[in-house]
């Protein structure tokens, strides 16, 4: 018989920047009034379908700490609480890509002021950089190694686990885990508040999809 366990890839709730349309990167910004109904629908699709979480991980920005605390909430998972207190670890390593010298500028006025071709290659090739910044490459030079160290001896000791991150860190793990390639990965959206969930055998990967 073979043992199941899963892998749960929650991008953070809307943000106030997602909202405008602007670029984000490690800046903290809140939820808005949808990304907290997105974190707590995504909470109430983990108790739907009977996913009791083992373990929590989120980067240190306040969207995804936020998104992590109403989830959990919202699932009535009880073995993650000490005193009222969600328990989860934090590590910047899951931090959304840092987008340099383009963080709070608006993804149109962007396009304006340095051309709509070079600002595609920033947002969508894998290791060209925006100035300052980092490529999605050095996201998942950056996340490959925590992951395999400190997420992974979950996954291969059967604990369901929740990573609660951002669109590219999320990216970085999808590469990691060989769900995509690294030349596919800058076509895929992920939507935000949306579970994907990630079915594991004897550590390894089955299958995956969205919670509904």
């Amino acid at each position: 018989m073979k043992h199941m366990n899963k892998l749960v890839l929650l991008r953070h709730g809307q943000s106030q920047w997602n909202l405008e349309n602007k670029f984000t990167g490690w800046k903290d910004v809140p939820l808005t009034e949808k990304g907290i109904n997105e974190a707590n629908n995504a909470g109430l699709l983990l108790k739907k379908n009977n996913i009791k979480i083992d373990k929590i991980f989120s980067s240190v920005l306040e969207r995804a700490n936020k998104t992590a605390e109403i989830a959990i909430m919202a699932s009535e998972i009880e073995n993650l609480h000490k005193n009222g207190i969600l328990i989860y670890e934090k590590d910047q390593r899951l931090n959304e890509r840092d987008y340099g010298d383009l963080v709070g500028l608006n993804k149109t006025e962007t396009a304006k002021k340095f051309g709509k071709e070079q600002v595609h290659i920033w947002r969508r090739s894998y290791d060209t950089p925006p100035p300052n910044g980092e490529s999605l490459k050095d996201v998942v030079d950056r996340v490959s190694p925590y992951f395999t160290e400190t997420i992974q001896p979950f996954i291969l000791g059967k604990k369901n686990v929740l990573i609660v991150a951002h669109g590219n860190s999320l990216r970085a793990i999808m590469i990691k885990v060989g769900m995509y390639k690294p030349e596919q990965i800058s076509s895929i959206e992920l939507p935000t508040g949306s579970p994907l969930c990630l079915d594991y055998a004897n550590g390894q990967l089955k299958k995956h999809y969205y919670l509904n």
